[in-house]
């Protein structure tokens, strides 16, 4: 079986505070934590997915997850856009938090 939450949980975060220290690999800016929301859109339906946390460039912008961050958030964003699917949805948005 795999790891328990609460060890992927402790290994992620130390893999944050470690990249904390680097620089932006697209401009060499300094990264801060920050909580964000990311926005998709397909077939003229958009889901939003807010509560994020992520590392983001000061000077660019760019966004950092932890690993299997961005794959999670994809996932989740996959979800929604089943769910509009689902319930016949083909216009508007629909949102989601992460608490």
């Amino acid at each position: 079986m795999g790891e328990p939450h609460a060890a992927r949980e402790k290994k992620r975060e130390k893999e944050m505070k470690r990249a904390l220290g680097a620089p932006c690999s697209e401009c060499g800016g300094s990264l801060r934590r920050r909580t964000i929301r990311q926005e998709f859109e397909r077939e003229g339906v958009r889901v939003s997915v807010s509560g994020i946390r992520a590392l983001v460039c000061s000077k660019c912008g760019e966004v950092y997850f932890a690993p299997g961050g961005a794959q999670a958030l994809v996932d989740a964003a996959n979800g929604l856009f089943a769910l509009a699917r689902r319930n016949r949805q083909s216009k508007g948005k629909l949102s989601a938090a992460v608490s």
